[in-house]
């Protein structure tokens, strides 16, 4: 299935980003718009990333929902790095990058689900990167700072900045992108101070 709508969608969003690197990923989105996505065996989250996706919030949310099953919903490309017991919570979906359905080799995009109440701990890489919330709600820590997010807002963590972030009770759907060094070797778990 061609999945034009939600790709041209995610790309106008992207591009509301005033970044260079957004530009560049919302324009190769737009350009791979007519690839065919073959249809996917659900993920064992998939009942939580569809009741999200069907939550209040942004369209693409529901765009998500619509072509849910032509998705690669899957551990992110960094689960062997990270606690197993994360692997339960979250799930990826990699649609820009290197290995991803749309090649690109400077620039990953993709979407992101998290469980309900869920806590992925302290984190940095060298990519730079920036998550726009699509349905449900988040507590992040980016640095020193803290906020909630909730559908359309975004938040953007230069190269090598500690995050965290803790779902909501329904969860979170986000779609994400990294640019610079996009390479998984810099991925680190951080000493979590609130554990």
């Amino acid at each position: 299935m061609r999945l034009d709508d939600l790709l041209h969608a995610l790309a106008d969003l992207t591009a509301s980003e005033p970044r260079h690197e957004a530009l560049a990923t919302a324009k190769a989105l737009r350009a791979a718009a007519d690839c065919d996505f073959p249809a996917q065996a659900p993920s064992a989250l998939s009942p939580g990333i569809l009741h999200t996706a069907n939550l209040p919030g942004h369209p693409c949310a529901r765009l998500i929902h619509d072509t849910h099953q032509w998705l690669p919903w899957a551990d992110s490309p960094i689960a062997s790095l990270q606690p197993t017991d994360l692997r339960a919570i979250k799930s990826v979906v990699t649609l820009l990058g290197p290995r991803a359905p749309l090649p690109s080799e400077t620039l990953l995009f993709g979407l992101f689900y998290q469980g309900p109440g869920s806590y992925y701990p302290l984190h940095s890489h060298n990519a730079a990167e920036t998550y726009t919330m699509l349905s449900g709600r988040a507590e992040w820590q980016a640095g020193d700072k803290r906020l909630t997010l909730t559908p359309g807002q975004h938040i953007h963590h230069p190269p090598n900045l500690p995050h965290e972030m803790r779902a909501g009770p329904d969860g979170f759907l986000a779609m994400w992108r990294w640019s610079g060094d996009i390479g998984f070797d810099s991925y680190r778990m951080l000493p979590d101070p609130d554990a």
